[in-house]
């Protein structure tokens, strides 16, 4: 289970959500599934996810309110943007907010499953460069601060993570 990539999929269209949910899961993803921005920003707050795959139109909070808050609060998440209501207007708006990709409605699964590893790779891409940035800061710490300024600066590192 640990090696399977971790998705979130958010659409208040239940047919939709499980036909999409069910499809992606028989290509060894582990999908999570949430009919409303608010029950999509409850499971994130939860479980860890690599990528989140979003409806636009919702009732109650829609999906560029739930883009924002993910981009906000998970920031190695990557978002597609899979709507039935698109526009050219919407697609630059959540591209501004940081969504990885913007996706009609209805898809092709192997464009959708192309989007989801080139997601899947920003995310990672990203981590590494985070990771790879602390690790320096790390061993410049090492080299000039006595143990217990290490440890100081470890943990100020260690919260700039959460």
């Amino acid at each position: 289970m640990e090696n399977k990539i971790k998705l979130l999929i958010v659409d208040d269209e239940l047919k939709f959500l499980e036909s999409v949910a069910q499809r992606l899961e028989l290509r060894d993803f582990d999908v999570t599934k949430a009919k409303s921005g608010a029950e999509a920003i409850a499971a994130a707050n939860t479980g860890k996810f690599d990528l989140a795959l979003l409806d636009l139109k919702m009732p109650g909070m829609d999906g560029t309110q739930v883009l924002e808050i993910l981009k906000k609060e998970h920031k190695y998440l990557e978002v597609i943007i899979l709507t039935g209501h698109g526009s050219v207007d919407s697609a630059v708006e959540c591209t501004k907010l940081g969504a990885f990709s913007y996706l009609p409605k209805p898809y092709e699964l192997d464009a959708l499953l192309e989007k989801l590893k080139e997601a899947f790779q920003e995310r990672l891409r990203k981590k590494f460069e985070q990771d790879q940035a602390r690790m320096e800061k790390i061993a410049k710490l090492a080299t000039g601060s006595s143990p217990l300024g290490i440890l100081r600066e470890l943990r100020k590192l260690d919260d700039d993570e959460k």
